[in-house]
């Protein structure tokens, strides 16, 4: 390992945007239970309270913070990235643009910027290294939402060559887990795909309709895994390069929906509605690079995330 300082965050003052969302639970709650850093450090503001398309408001939500961890996104699975390009387009470049130049302006000492794997061009060799963020377009369907986001590494590595801006930018995998969005609408594959076998047990339906061919490929990492390798970085990780976030593996689409079938009991038909698109063809990273810079490794196996993920799901619906 070649980090050799850590950044205590236990008496630092903390803003994660996106606090009330997903990974923004699971990460708070890391905070106070595993990092022992009291609540009163840590502002994780909704966004019925703070709209970060507001320039005061980023303002405000940066004033007297040392670290900024920025995860609020609007994000979404394949569905709402053809039905609302622009919005995640605008919406995720001015958020990021102006959270950023706001903790510059006051002073923040460190700011994590959370991008996407949709940054990466549409054909990457895999698996998917660092190096190769830029070799190309990103995959149609989600660029316009990739490249929003991907403008946080160039204005990331920006104000640290001209203002010596201490900001990182970290690239996850699809998370999920426990807590995560099911709503069809703007869900994605996993927490998708548990809901539309829960409903179809629960009406007794013989089938369920999958899009695309389920040839594509995907990784997954578990939140909690996730949101350690964040933390690791923020405190252990101070270079203007990109770092993959993820645990390696690699499933078709395909085979995650029979392994969804079988952990839920489900027996029903698979049906493939092939008019609809597949999304990037494949999706593995390299995963060295954050072992290396701050000892990160996903801990959570993928049956055990997806068990956890499923139990969840069906104690809310009880």
């Amino acid at each position: 390992m070649i980090y050799d300082s850590m950044l205590n965050l236990k008496n630092k003052k903390i803003l994660i945007t996106g606090g009330q969302g997903f990974v923004g639970r699971h990460l708070v709650d890391n905070l106070i239970r595993v990092r022992r850093v009291p609540m009163k450090n840590i502002s994780a503001p909704s966004s019925a309270n703070l709209n970060f398309l507001d320039w005061n408001s980023c303002v405000k939500a940066v004033r007297n913070k040392d670290v900024v961890i920025h995860l609020a996104a609007k994000v979404g699975g394949i569905g709402l990235n053809k039905e609302k390009p622009g919005e995640l387009f605008y919406d995720n470049l001015v958020m990021g643009a102006q959270l950023m130049e706001a903790a510059r302006q006051r002073k923040v000492k460190k700011f994590v910027g959370i991008g996407t794997i949709c940054a990466y061009p549409k054909i990457t060799p895999i698996p998917f290294k660092e190096k190769d963020l830029w070799n190309g377009y990103p995959e149609e369907t989600n660029a316009p939402y990739g490249l929003a986001k991907k403008m946080l590494l160039v204005q990331s590595q920006a104000y640290r060559q001209q203002y010596g801006f201490n900001s990182i930018y970290l690239l996850p995998v699809n998370m999920y887990g426990p807590g995560d969005n099911f709503n069809p609408k703007s869900s994605h594959v996993i927490p998708a795909l548990i809901k539309k076998v829960a409903d179809a047990k629960r009406k007794n339906q013989p089938s369920i309709e999958v899009w695309g061919s389920g040839k594509a490929t995907r990784e997954f990492l578990y939140v909690d895994d996730a949101v350690e390798g964040i933390l690791r970085a923020t405190e252990r990780y101070d270079k203007s390069e990109p770092v993959n976030l993820g645990a390696s593996n690699e499933i078709t689409i395909n085979k995650l929906v029979q392994l969804i079938c079988k952990l839920m009991e489900y027996d029903g038909l698979i049906r493939w509605d092939k008019s609809k698109p597949d999304g990037q063809p494949r999706r593995k990273l390299n995963i060295s690079k954050a072992q290396i810079e701050f000892g990160f490794k996903a801990k959570t196996t993928f049956q055990n995330g997806l068990v956890a993920t499923i139990g969840w799901y069906m104690n809310q619906q009880k």
